[in-house]
């Protein structure tokens, strides 16, 4: 049961929202809810922790006829980070989304999205994680959709499309390998191609997985539809969809490509690390010429995921463990950042580099949350994207992959100017007169202060969590366990 209370608890949550309350009442809810989700999280974590990978099989019936949930390092440390997100973002919301919205259904609306992710991460059948995607597609198309400003329908058709092709595509995919092997359940078919049962199609089912999950994670040349979309929302909104959507993308691609897709030749991670170092190099580039700190954002966004999928493409422990250390990383740095321009909204309402200025001296607290962020984004030593970013660099030397190391440390350099930049435009600089200083942030600046001190201590304990995700790196290349745990022990002796 406590496996699949990540999913029951915003399901029971929106299900209460959506009989009607006052909006006060529904914030509180909400939260609620969302402090429920971090903590059955946690104690999944822990649960996966002393006791190993955790299994469900849904209805008694087992893999690969049922539905199948499972828990291990990787899936339990990312719904712990979702955990984390959902309870910052509700509580920014006390104060950063309208009553519009709220009447609209934004709180419901939440939940079922939390739920569907919590459902990708946890899912242990590639059918159910097409069926979470779509749960996932639908409640964020309506949420970046909610009042209908134009600039917001606009941005949300771009969304839509983009990823109902990735849609259509994974179905496809989905389609050919159901075709081919019988069955959908990861666990199965890494246990039947492990046995010898390649199908002669896995380069081509690899290539539109590839397509599918890169247009979701929004790496090159897919990457086009995030920065025309996740600024146009309410911060606390673009905030949930850069926080956790693109890392369901990598979540999927790390899962599929160690489990099913590790033995294809070798071109085909190289392909990944030049997609990972072409997508880090124009996100970040191109931040760096945005005159909007939310547009500048969404283009950093794109360029740090090529760090999260650098990793994959070097096939490596360390590589493995360095991507998933930055994912989290980046979950919580690039929400806090996306809150942070919430405020820039409430106070200045817009977020125009122009418009800005003169916040350090206006709000000094505000400030130096925002500049933990910032420079914890940019890798700014001893911050935990530093760290992160080393062992990568070390990772691709140590393959011998000297170019994709380079790229990363020239981006990495880059990212801290592009962070140094939205510092000055945004707090250091001379601003215009500073009329509605007084305009009350306090409410909000108690989540960006929790997501500034857990980036702390990201820095801080980063040995046991590099131990967890070194950990994690080694289970997804050698899957027997995950294999051995989800197939009962007559299933794999049949199969044989």
């Amino acid at each position: 049961m406590l496996l699949v209370l990540p999913v029951l608890v915003p399901l029971f949550t929106a299900a209460v929202l959506l009989l009607g309350s006052p909006p006060r009442a529904q914030r509180w809810l909400a939260l609620a809810g969302a402090c429920g989700l971090l903590a059955s999280a946690i104690a999944l974590g822990l649960r996966v922790h002393h006791v190993g990978i955790q299994v469900l099989q849904s209805g008694s019936w087992a893999a690969p006829f049922g539905i199948t949930f499972v828990a291990d390092r990787l899936s339990a440390v990312l719904v712990i980070a979702e955990g984390i997100v959902a309870v910052a973002v509700t509580a920014f919301g006390f104060a950063g989304i309208d009553p519009r919205r709220e009447a609209l259904g934004y709180h419901p609306l939440f939940m079922i999205l939390a739920m569907g992710v919590s459902g990708a991460f946890l899912t242990g059948d590639l059918f159910n994680l097409y069926v979470w995607f779509e749960v996932m597609l639908v409640a964020s198309f309506v949420l970046m959709a909610l009042h209908r400003v134009q600039a917001q329908v606009r941005a949300a058709f771009i969304y839509v499309t983009l990823n109902l092709l990735a849609s259509a595509i994974l179905l496809t995919a989905l389609g050919l390998m159901y075709g081919q092997a019988g069955t959908l359940n990861m666990a199965d078919l890494a246990q039947r191609w492990a046995a010898g049962g390649t199908p002669p199609l896995q380069l081509p089912m690899a290539m539109l997985f590839l397509t599918a999950f890169g247009i979701k994670a929004a790496l090159f040349p897919w990457f086009f539809w995030l920065p025309a979309s996740y600024h146009t929302p309410p911060a606390a909104i673009s905030a949930l969809f850069a926080g956790l959507l693109t890392k369901v993308g990598v979540y999927s691609l790390l899962r599929v490509f160690t489990l099913l897709f590790r033995d294809l030749p070798p071109a085909l991670f190289t392909l990944i690390l030049l997609l990972s170092s072409a997508t880090m190099l124009i996100g970040v580039i191109c931040s760096l010429v945005q005159q909007d700190f939310r547009r500048a954002l969404s283009f950093n966004l794109v360029g740090h995921i090529g760090y999260t999928t650098l990793g994959l493409g070097l096939l490596t422990p360390l590589g493995l463990a360095g991507s998933i250390f930055y994912a989290l990383h980046h979950i919580v740095a690039i929400t806090n950042l996306f809150l942070i321009s919430g405020v820039f909204l409430r106070v200045r309402r817009t977020t125009e580099l122009s418009a800005l200025g003169n916040f350090y001296r206006a709000h000094p607290l505000f400030s130096l949350l925002a500049l933990i962020a910032l420079f914890s984004l940019g890798g700014v030593p001893p911050l935990s994207g530093f760290i992160a970013k080393v062992a990568l660099v070390r990772a691709a030397f140590a393959a011998h992959v000297y170019w994709a190391g380079v790229v990363a440390l020239v981006v990495s350099l880059l990212s801290v100017l592009s962070m140094a930049r939205l510092w000055n435009e945004s707090f250091w600089k001379a601003g215009p007169p500073d009329a509605d200083k007084a305009a009350p942030i306090w409410q909000q600046l108690l989540p960006i202060g929790a997501l500034s001190l857990i980036s702390l201590l990201l820095s801080v304990g980063a040995g046991p969590l590099f131990a967890w995700t070194e950990r994690a790196a080694r289970d997804l290349l050698q899957p027997d366990a995950y294999i051995e745990a989800v197939l009962p022990r007559q299933e794999l002796h049949v199969a044989r």
